[in-house]
Formats: structure tokens, sequence, C-alpha cells
């Protein structure tokens, strides 16, 4: 796992925590997930939960888990 954050290596818990639940949703997605850096904490979200992903949020994201699900048979 790459770091790209100073942020993150000072609070690599909750770093670390939110990792671990976008790969936990992305087990269950069609789309990736993204760790964002929200004011000194991390959310995940979905990509599907927006069209295209604004600037504002591209730059925040520190991690992106790729999506585990396909529509393909």
């Amino acid at each position: 796992m790459q770091i790209t954050s100073t942020y993150a290596l000072a609070d690599h818990a909750a770093f670390t925590a939110a990792v671990a639940n976008a790969q936990r949703r992305a087990l269950h997605s069609f789309f990736d997930q993204h760790v964002i850096e929200e004011e000194g904490a991390y959310i995940t979200i979905d990509e599907g939960d927006y069209d295209a992903l604004p600037m504002t949020i591209i730059d925040r994201v520190v991690h992106t888990v790729p999506s585990a699900m396909t529509d393909e048979y």
C-alpha cells in the first residue's frame, strides 16, 4: 500500500480503517471506491454516487480500490 498524503502519515489508523472500508465495499460494488481526505479525516465514497467526480473531490483522493464486481457473465 502506498501512502500519498502527509495527513495519512500523521493519522495512519484512520487512513487504514478507511482503506479497509473501501476494500469491503468494493467487493459488492460495480464502482471504484475512493478514500477521500476530508479536513484531517478520511471518508470512503462510491464512484457511482457521482456522474463524474468533480475536481474538488479528485484533488482529495488519497487511495482508490477498484470494484470487484463485473456485469459480464
